[in-house]
């Protein structure tokens, strides 16, 4: 039965790799408001045991040439 387990832990470690390859970590309702705010910056997200313990962004981690920054 551990066999079965271990099959079935690397089967979702290796969907979550994919994701993060493909950039499909955040749900679609949260990559269009990103998209409609037009947000450049750094997003991060601490993880422990599957539960989020903390997140937080960094506005204007990328340059801007075109927009003025929002302050």
């Amino acid at each position: 039965m551990e066999h079965g387990n271990n099959a079935s832990s690397e089967t979702h470690f290796v969907e979550f790799r994919r994701k993060v390859r493909n950039s499909e970590l955040l749900a679609l309702g949260v990559t269009q408001l990103l998209r409609n705010i037009r947000f450049s910056g750094r997003l991060s997200v601490v993880v422990q045991n599957g539960t989020i313990l903390k997140s937080g962004y960094e506005e204007g981690y990328f340059t801007r040439r075109d927009d003025t920054r929002l302050t």
